[in-house]
């Protein structure tokens, strides 16, 4: 019998959750159909995929192997899926979209890159700088729409929420933080090396207003002005850094890198879509706006958003079930 897709959904899901009951809940499935599915998949590759501890599943290395493998599959067929299904769409015109770092480095590309599969007619043109460029492009007509993490001051502007993101302690698996499961700032802060974005991030004023109580105790080593080149300091250890949780899915999947909640303070923070208050709604843009409230499918502290894979495999199912 050859693996099947639903085999690969199944195994995907116990690898994300580690429970069999918590994949059935996400799947909607019975846990006797996972577990089935799960022994036929590693039947059929000759050996297990999870190392069982109590009733937490583990992958072991066969298993860790197969997950972006089968990650890949999945994602590659509900694309196929959307592309090959009917488009005849008269949607036509240009947008231009301005996003802040973490949404259009690590967000915006996929969801950018569905909606044009589906109205390929559209021309999105997509900038990508921190908060406070990305107003003034808006508020100067450089741009029609921003994606932005920070506050925005200009009364010309509305801004409209969009989802939520949560900013986490990110370090080296080396360094002693990556022993514990949360950052104590009590125990941990006045000990660490930081690495921080440049002045005008968002995500910048947003830990500076979260951690004012501690700001003379951080001990800044560095500043960088893009989340990849935080993210490769990070990883040599030269110091830890804070970012959104949406920027760092694969260093964490893989290893490379560590997360850790912020114990005792609130460190979510809310998205927004900005426009000017006089901005004409183009039929196109009207649609693109639509099309971005897909997120709003995505409940549970945004799983679907936590990597690019996931990302990409919500837009292409919602796709598909707007084409039956």
């Amino acid at each position: 019998m050859a693996i099947t897709l639903r085999q690969l959904e199944i195994f995907i899901a116990v690898a994300e959750t580690a429970q069999v009951t918590k994949a059935s809940k996400k799947l909607f499935v019975t846990q006797s159909a996972v577990s089935m599915a799960l022994a036929e998949l590693e039947n059929q590759l000759g050996g297990s995929l999870f190392d069982r501890h109590g009733r937490s599943l583990v992958l072991n290395s066969r298993g860790r192997y197969l997950l972006p493998l089968a990650k890949d599959i999945v994602t590659q067929i509900t694309s196929i899926e959307s592309i090959m299904s009917e488009r005849n769409d008269s949607l036509r015109g240009a947008i231009n979209v301005v996003a802040s770092s973490a949404l259009g480095n690590y967000i915006l590309p996929y969801l950018i890159g569905a909606f044009r599969k589906a109205h390929p007619h559209v021309l999105v043109n997509l900038l990508v700088y921190n908060t406070s460029v990305a107003e003034t492009m808006v508020l100067e007509k450089h741009a029609d729409i921003g994606f932005v993490e920070g506050k925005i001051s200009a009364a010309a502007i509305q801004a409209r929420p969009w989802f939520a993101d949560e900013l986490v302690v990110l370090t080296a698996p080396s360094n002693p933080l990556a022993n514990h499961d949360s950052f104590d700032l009590s125990r941990d802060l006045t000990e660490s090396r930081w690495i921080m974005r440049e002045k005008g991030s968002g995500t910048r004023a947003i830990l500076k207003e979260r951690l004012k109580d501690y700001l003379d105790k951080i001990n800044v080593v560095m500043e960088a002005g893009h989340p990849e080149a935080i993210k490769r300091a990070v990883e040599s250890d030269v110091g830890i850094a804070c970012m959104s949780a949406l920027t760092m899915c694969r260093e964490v999947e893989n290893g490379w890198l560590k997360s850790l909640r912020v114990e005792g303070v609130d460190m979510k923070r809310q998205l927004h879509i900005i426009s000017r208050k006089d901005l004409t709604v183009t039929d196109a843009l009207a649609e693109f706006l639509a099309f971005c409230d897909v997120m709003s499918l995505c409940d549970e502290e945004n799983v679907c958003l936590s990597s690019p894979w996931k990302l990409q495999s919500l837009l292409a199912r919602h796709l598909v079930s707007q084409k039956r």
